[in-house]
């Protein structure tokens, strides 16, 4: 056969295994309307090791790496979770065609809850002066709405939500209110002044971007700000899924966040401003790049492409944010010395210091 039949064929064979691929995300369908009938959780990790270990060894007897194999499965179950996940979460939401309002809906993060709500049942309204989010009822200004909601979910910029914190507690609104925001000092007053004003409110932080679709392994911290009823029902909403519900203290959380996002966003800042400014080209380097390399351009290349906006509140409305950069410029600072005075046994030090301190997450 010449090479055009030869494609033919692999053609072929790629439909008949996007048919089984199909196939198989339909059976998966059945299977989570079969857990959520008899109460059972939507991840099973016994299972999910059960399937990878056959693959492999399957693999090994058919000639395809095993790792192939691994790979190949393992992006299958998590589609499959992610299905079975929406599913449970449409299935046991809470909306019940009930309204809820996005402040900020049109953004990222805030279309983000604008279909997370919707697939819960709840009738979502987006108030964005940016415009409306498709398929969703929308105001330009959130004040011109009736307080009529169950939900009211503040995903504004950072320098704006403690004004329209302020301005939901001067209406005396009711229902369940919450932000979404990465950092909680620049309006810790408000959340805490709306709570001693007898608002239904509490503070939320999801911790994954608004392109995430399986919540298997991501975090939502709750911060109760003086109304534990309000955190209660915000929780609520995440119970069908299988994040993991984080309580926190909310005078705690903009301290570690200056290292959960702000040391890590400063390192792959000052990884791509220090590429930039090299003189050497991307492509250059990839030529001869290694794993760590390859590894770390690819979290750097998708910390440039954020909002830099937000990533600038990040770090500047902080109040513990300067203290991690100066910790990391430290850091930065005795590995340029041991390195510069041949200081072997210093390094060596650094990286004991490090895998022990490593080790502790395990």
């Amino acid at each position: 056969m010449d090479l055009e039949q030869l494609r033919n064929q692999l053609s072929a064979i790629d439909r008949q295994i996007l048919e089984l691929v199909a196939e198989r995300q339909r059976l998966s369908g059945d299977i989570g309307a079969l857990k959520r009938a008899t109460g059972r959780p939507t991840r099973d990790f016994a299972r999910e090791k059960q399937v990878l270990d056959k693959a492999r060894a399957l693999a090994a007897g058919l000639g395809v790496p095993p790792g192939l194999a691994e790979a190949l499965l393992s992006l299958l179950i998590r589609s499959s979770l992610a299905n079975q996940e929406q599913a449970r979460v449409r299935a046991e939401g809470q909306g019940s065609g009930k309204p809820a309002l996005v402040i900020g809906g049109s953004g990222k993060m805030g279309r983000w809850f604008t279909e997370f709500l919707h697939s819960q049942g709840f009738n979502v309204l987006v108030a964005d002066p940016a415009g409306p989010v498709p398929g969703f009822r929308h105001v330009t200004d959130w004040r011109e709405t009736p307080d009529e909601f169950a939900v009211t979910v503040v995903s504004t910029p950072i320098p704006l939500t403690g004004s329209v914190l302020q301005e939901l507690g001067s209406q005396r609104r009711s229902g369940l209110i919450f932000d979404i925001g990465s950092l909680k000092s620049p309006f810790v007053g408000q959340l805490k002044e709306l709570c001693r004003l007898g608002l239904h409110v509490t503070s939320v932080h999801p911790m994954f971007g608004p392109d995430t679709e399986l919540l298997s392994g991501r975090h939502v911290v709750f911060l109760d700000a003086g109304c534990p009823e309000a955190t209660t029902g915000a929780a609520q909403l995440f119970a069908s899924t299988m994040a993991a519900q984080i309580r926190m203290d909310l005078e705690d959380h903009d301290r570690l966040i200056a290292y959960v996002l702000g040391l890590s966003h400063a390192l792959n800042i000052a990884f791509f401003t220090a590429l930039a400014e090299s003189g050497e080209t991307v492509p250059r380097l990839a030529d001869i790049s290694s794993t760590t390399f390859d590894a770390q351009l690819q979290i750097a290349g998708r910390v440039a492409e954020e909002n830099p906006h937000l990533y600038f509140a990040i770090q500047a409305e902080n109040p513990f944010g300067l203290a991690a950069l100066e910790e990391l410029q430290r850091a930065v600072a005795r590995i340029a010395t041991v390195v510069r005075t041949g200081d072997e046994a210093g390094f060596v030090q650094l990286m004991e210091q490090g895998r022990t301190y490593l080790a502790s997450r395990r």
